[in-house]
């Protein structure tokens, strides 16, 4: 086959026969299929087998009872179901219009690109289909600060932010990408060297229902951004700093009522070991849960080695302070940021090492994992 379209879904049931109609008229003369990626809590799937049962084009739909990586897990899902030459991604709100593709499959098929852009801001596009000023301001500023933040690889691209692209198949590593949001372009475009070309289109107002973009999209969208930009360390230094600031506090609150230093500094260090597990669960290493150890394993794991830390690093303090030459300040810093990055490490190749999954399952999750570490 020669095109895949890769239509990643969320509860789009009115739009789908509107677009299938569409896609069809548009890819006349190409072998084509559509390939719907749905992650919906209604009658989508229900509505995508009517229509695909009425339509001449294929038309297949995988259902994710487990939507990992959001949008972003549902085109790599989606591309991994595909043995086309070329996958075609697009949204299923019909705000990238079908009359597009073969524009974008004819550049595609030149042979000197490995990924085209449908983009609003290259010459010709708009961006008319966003609703209100405010929305068209964010998408503008979020399009120039991650352009400023990756000047060398999106350098080729005036739009790193749309959802409407196309790429060949055997040229894009699929296994070096950790999607974590709905930017899935964005990743691909940092994590490897791509050859781009793009091809302006108007963004047009969505056919029915909703949108999708939530403050919540908002803040996974910064915390994806920042893990590309930074790595999963990011993240855990964040939280970091959180927990040392809530230890100081436990510890102040503990003194001031009384308790001894050495009890409330050893109660600060527990309560904060925890927290800090249970907030790299939720956000740092969230998408490495899904083929890690159960969680009571990966808790024990974690909980041993920061006390065993904190055993090794407190004499270590002590001596360095002791020596002579180094203030209490200057040796504590020094082995928090040992300890930080021993943390992390042991975090990322061990508490959250993938399990004993399928051979090449396990070996992409290895290799995402190495190359997340040394950043």
């Amino acid at each position: 086959m020669q095109l895949t379209i890769i239509v990643p879904t969320f509860n789009e049931g009115p739009n789908v026969a509107e677009l299938v109609r569409r896609v069809e008229a548009a890819v006349t003369g190409i072998d084509a299929e559509i390939v719907f990626v749905d992650d919906s809590t209604d009658d989508t799937p229900a509505v995508i087998g009517r229509v695909a049962a009425e339509t001449a084009l294929p038309v297949r739909c995988i259902h994710r009872a487990d939507p990992v990586g959001g949008l972003g897990g549902a085109v790599v899902a989606g591309a991994a179901a595909s043995t086309a030459t070329l996958c075609l991604v697009m949204d299923g709100d019909l705000q990238h219009p079908p009359e597009v593709i073969p524009d974008l499959v004819a550049r595609a098929l030149a042979g000197d690109v490995d990924l085209v852009v449908a983009s609003r801001y290259a010459g010709g596009g708009r961006a008319a289909g966003l609703s209100g000023w405010l929305r068209h301001a964010v998408s503008r500023t979020a399009t120039l600060v991650t352009k400023a933040m990756f000047p060398v690889r999106l350098r080729d691209t005036s739009d790193p932010m749309t959802g409407f692209f196309v790429f060949a198949r055997e040229r894009v590593d699929l296994s070096v990408l950790r999607p974590t949001g709905f930017k899935i372009l964005l990743e691909m475009l940092v994590s490897q060297p791509l050859r781009i070309a793009e091809v302006p289109f108007e963004f047009a107002p969505r056919h029915a229902g909703s949108s999708k973009a939530t403050l919540r999209q908002g803040l996974r969208f910064a915390r994806q951004l920042a893990h590309l930009r930074f790595g999963l360390m990011s993240g855990f230094a964040v939280i970091g700093a959180i927990g040392i600031v809530v230890n100081a506090l436990i510890v102040w609150a503990l003194t001031s009522m009384g308790m001894d230093w050495l009890p409330a500094a050893i109660i600060a260090t527990e309560v904060t070991i925890v927290g800090n597990f249970a907030l790299q669960e939720l956000s740092v290493f969230r998408e490495l849960r899904h083929d890690a150890r159960p969680l009571p394993t990966r808790f024990g794991l974690a909980f041993a080695f920061n006390n065993a830390e904190a055993v090794v690093r407190i004499p270590v303090v002590y001596l360095m302070v002791d020596s002579g030459r180094f203030t209490a300040v200057l040796a504590t810093v020094i082995t928090l940021a040992v300890a930080f990055v021993a943390r992390f490490t042991f975090q990322s190749l061990v508490v959250y090492r993938p399990r004993a999954v399928a051979a090449r399952r396990a070996a992409a999750d290895a290799r995402r994992v190495d190359a997340r570490a040394p950043k």
